[in-house]
């Protein structure tokens, strides 16, 4: 799950880079921002959770 997570980040980040840079997407780009990084906090806490 938490792989998944990632992942998730990184489109999410680089599709955000990728509006920054090359599109005018407005709010868009920094709600993707927000869902990266709330995606690699989530996964941050459930690796120190995580005894398996």
């Amino acid at each position: 799950m938490r792989s998944i997570l990632y992942i998730v980040a990184v489109i999410l980040v680089i599709g955000w880079a990728i509006g920054t840079f090359a599109y005018s997407a407005g709010g868009l780009i920094h709600v993707l921002l927000v869902i990266a990084i709330i995606s690699v906090i989530i996964g941050f806490l459930q690796k120190g959770t995580s005894t398996v």
